[in-house]
């Protein structure tokens, strides 16, 4: 049957010449011939055999075109390759792996440029989402991380916060606030009113806590921001305008407070290391360890999840490595040298017989009552012979060279140590005899040779220190034991150092030489002693050994840890009661920007001032707001009440007035009905307020308490306002506003 099989094959044209084209280069053709083949012949097994091998050689072809392509950013190209290894074999899961990770990247390619618009607009956290969604599912894509780093440095430069705001006011202009001793309520009423953001207050909040801030050309977003931080407050953004806020205390945080659940893949370090990083300075303590798999889950809040990426990020780096070229350069040089006459040390006397004449082999003899071999006692038939030659003329000189060159190179990882040993094995039998038992043998292996031990550590300037150990050994000679064993006496020569190298740089180790001479002189005792002629009665023998190893060692670094920047290794950490939360910060001001006037004197009661609008353009010349200083801007006077408010509750009541930046300080008078509202002040319940306005203008405020019983309406007007006389020029006329009206309810 078997020869059958192959008389088929010898004369199926498709396979000869399907392994023809293979062997030219032509895969594609040879392997659909051979397909051909194997259709026509399907129980041949030398067709089948010869198809799957090159079926796999093919395939594997491909995939390393594919894998290049997709390196170098060709993906339609890699996409055919790996379509092509399919209709090799459609099962191939590499190709298929291949092909998920093409449309990956077309995903990841699609983000980032979008990433990338939205940077040119400066829209840093719709930008950082995109770019990390990216680095989740690849943290090693390169024009992600390329972004994310150039996102980290836009933001340091511009000075804006990397965290992704999604609070978005209608109101982007910078503004001037000052508040001095007023109610929380009536801060974020005005800024409620001014940026269109809704407040939802936590129940446990106390709004008539009162405070005081003095902030210019902020934006509001900031200012938000820093009353809640410096009354112990926090809030949570409900969508773009709508915000709750809340008590920053740890019953509150798990109420309010969103968490989120990561995962974390560590490919380089220990795993609980990185966790045990991550706990010491986040202090995150719902975390979940898998060492199988070497990653680790957390639950905390996105800030902190944020931080931890930054940390593993930094810290989850591969350990450097470096290729080792070693040369061990063995030279052993011996001579030999024999000269003189050896004469023999012995002469032998032994019964001779006619057999034992013509063979050379002398007959047993015994000695015994009545002779020697029963001849009696006389020497008849004892023989003296000698067995050795009469004289050996020895004329012998040997020279003799051994060079013996290894060059092995040991690619190792940093801290680790790289063992070579080259040289023998020898084989050493130990005899174990033990009462009725009987005897058992081992055998155990003796490292015979030059062994190195290289433990190397690789510094971030580029220089390698390395532990080095050398053992040259070799046999010396055997020895016997009892019972049958062999030992060995070794010779051993050994050297061990630390050393510094750079990267190439070569370093010798030299001078474990071994220098053995021996002399032995054989002399015909007498004759030999005599000068002149005693040196044709004596024979010299001389033997020298002489050897030296030499080691050239030189570290090459394959990888090695590059120093981060600062920008990658120092970042904001947070609070230490909330990590992650980066700073909230406010624009610079001018020195002496700040108008602030005295609090009234005398008889006019104390009262609050709040001050909001919006600050001037400071972009203009100096020589131009000099000359624009004398004109007088249009100034517009408003009152804001509330529509309603229930009996026994406070409100406040605030006059704004804007557009006079030039305009000096000005009184203005408040009328009330003081039979349903009472001012919160120490004043007289006289029905009448003056408010004190600073230069340029501003807000100043009242809180009344609603003392009526019964509903109604309550009016409150602006009688008047009067400059003061130190301006230049006729101040100008400011329309009073219409009466307002509270309805009790």
């Amino acid at each position: 049957m078997i020869p059958a099989i192959f008389a088929g094959c010898a004369t199926n044209k498709d396979f000869d010449e399907g392994k023809q084209l293979i062997a030219q280069g032509k895969m594609d053709t040879g392997l659909a011939s051979l397909e051909k083949a194997a259709r026509e012949e399907p129980d041949n097994l030398e067709i089948r055999a010869v198809l799957a091998r090159q079926r796999e050689a093919v395939a594997g072809r491909l995939l390393i075109e594919a894998q290049n392509a997709r390196s170098s950013g060709d993906l339609d190209a890699a996409e055919q390759k790996f379509r092509q290894v399919l209709e090799v074999n459609q099962r191939n899961e590499r190709a298929q792996v291949g092909l998920a990770a093409i449309d990956m990247d077309r995903r990841h390619i699609e983000a980032l440029k979008q990433a990338e618009a939205l940077l040119e607009r400066n829209d840093y956290p719709a930008a950082e989402a995109g770019i990390r969604s990216v680095l989740q599912e690849n943290p090693m894509q390169g024009d992600a991380r390329r972004l994310i780093r150039q996102l980290t440095e836009l933001q340091l430069r511009d000075g804006a916060s990397m965290e992704p705001t999604l609070l978005k006011t209608g109101f982007k202009q910078p503004i001037t606030l000052e508040f001095r001793d007023t109610g929380l309520k009536s801060i974020f009423e005005i800024m409620a009113r001014t940026a269109g953001i809704n407040f939802v207050f936590d129940k446990d909040v106390k709004q008539d806590t009162k405070t005081t801030v003095f902030l210019r050309n902020t934006h509001i977003e900031d200012v938000f921001k820093l009353l809640l931080m410096t009354n112990q407050l926090t809030h949570k953004v409900l969508n773009e305008n709508s915000v709750l806020i809340y008590p920053n205390t740890p019953a509150k945080q798990k109420e309010y407070q969103d968490l989120a659940v990561r995962s974390f893949y560590v490919a380089n370090v220990d795993v609980k290391q990185m966790v045990a990083m991550v706990k010491g300075l986040v202090k995150t303590k719902d975390i979940h360890v898998d060492e199988a798999l070497n990653l680790f889950v957390m639950k905390d809040t996105p800030d902190a999840i944020r931080l931890v990426e930054r940390l593993v990020t930094l810290n989850d780096l591969a350990d450097p490595e470096v290729m080792l070229e070693v040369e061990v350069l063995e030279i052993g040089r011996n001579k030999l040298q024999n000269l003189g006459l050896q004469y023999p040390d012995k002469i032998n006397v032994n019964m001779l017989t006619a057999g034992g004449v013509a063979a050379g082999i002398p007959a047993t003899w015994t000695i015994n009552s009545t002779g020697i071999n029963d001849l009696g006692w006389s020497a008849e038939g004892l023989t003296g012979f000698i067995a050795n030659p009469a004289v050996i003329v020895n004329l012998k000189q040997q020279d003799g060279i051994i060079n013996v060159l290894a060059n092995p190179r040991i690619r190792v990882k940093n801290r680790e140590k790289a063992k070579i040993l080259i040289g023998d094995k020898v084989p050493v039998v130990t005899t174990t005899a033990t009462a009725n038992v009987g005897v058992a043998s081992s055998v155990s292996y003796l490292d015979v040779g030059l062994k190195l031990d290289v433990e190397s550590t690789v510094s971030l300037q580029d220089e390698v220190s390395m532990k080095v150990s050398l053992e040259v050994s070799n046999i010396v000679k055997e020895v016997p034991v009892t019972g049958g064993g062999l030992a060995y006496q070794v010779g051993t020569r050994t050297a061990a150092t630390t050393l510094m190298l750079r990267d190439g740089e070569t370093q010798v180790l030299a001078g474990l030489i071994s220098d053995d001479e021996r002399i032995t002189i054989t002399k015909v005792p007498g004759l030999g002693d005599l000068p002149w002629i005693g040196k044709l009665f004596s024979s010299q023998s001389l033997t020298r050994n002489k050897t030296e190893i030499a080691l050239l060692i030189t570290p090459r670094i394959l990888r090695n840890i590059s120093r981060r920047t600062k920008t990658d290794s120092e970042f904001h950490f947070g609070t230490e009661n909330t990590a992650g939360m980066l700073p909230v910060r406010i624009s610079k001001v001018a020195a002496r920007s700040l108008a602030i006037s005295s609090t009234p004197t005398g008889g006019v009661a104390a009262t609050q001032r709040d001050f909001l609008r919006p600050p001037l353009d400071e972009s203009r010349p100096v020589r131009e707001a000099a000359a624009a200083a004398p004109q007088v801007a249009p100034a517009v006077l408003s009152l804001n009440v509330p529509e309603q408010v229930a009996p026994g509750k406070d409100f406040t009541v605030s006059v704004n007035l804007a557009g006079a930046e030039n305009l000096p300080a000005a009184d203005l008078e408040l009328d009330y009905d003081a039979a349903q509202l009472e001012v919160l002040d120490e004043g007289e319940k006289s029905g009448t307020r003056q408010l004190k306005l600073g230069k340029g203008g501003g807000m100043a405020s009242l809180t009344f308490k609603i003392i009526a019983q019964k509903s109604g309406t309550a009016q409150v007007s602006v009688r008047s306002v009067t400059f003061q006389g130190d301006s230049e020029g006729a101040p100008p006329e400011v329309k009073l506003p219409p009466a307002a009206n509270i309805e009790i309810r």
